[in-house]
């Protein structure tokens, strides 16, 4: 249902923009939100948003990443900045309870990003 895209190989201290894709309306979803999960670690929250545009953001990506929806295009974004090691991971998109949630149930396509010199 929802689909991610974008990512590659980066740079560290580089950047790139994630973009979600799903087949409903983005319209229709009150909370979306990114997650990643680096290799032998656990899911874990990068940044929700609401319909409202309240964001919420992962203590780790606070002045680097902004996440962002749009409605006309239907979709969610995630612009990566000053992108570090630690910051590899697949990246999955997902509608969520809450700005604090992370979604269970199936998930949809990530995108690997890898960020390495």
């Amino acid at each position: 249902q929802f689909v991610a895209s974008g990512g590659g190989l980066v740079q560290p201290g580089g950047s790139t923009t994630l973009s979600c894709a799903t087949s409903g309306s983005i319209s229709a979803i009150d909370v979306m939100g990114w997650y990643r999960q680096a290799p032998g670690k656990e899911r874990e929250l990068v940044a929700a948003i609401t319909s409202d545009e309240v964001v919420n953001l992962g203590p780790f990506v606070v002045g680097r990443f902004v996440i962002s929806r749009d409605v006309d295009q239907n979709k969610l974004f995630l612009r990566m900045t000053m992108l570090r090691p630690e910051d590899t991971a697949v990246y999955y998109c997902h509608s969520t309870p809450t700005l604090f949630t992370i979604p269970t149930g199936s998930w949809g396509q990530g995108t690997q990003v890898i960020v390495s010199s």
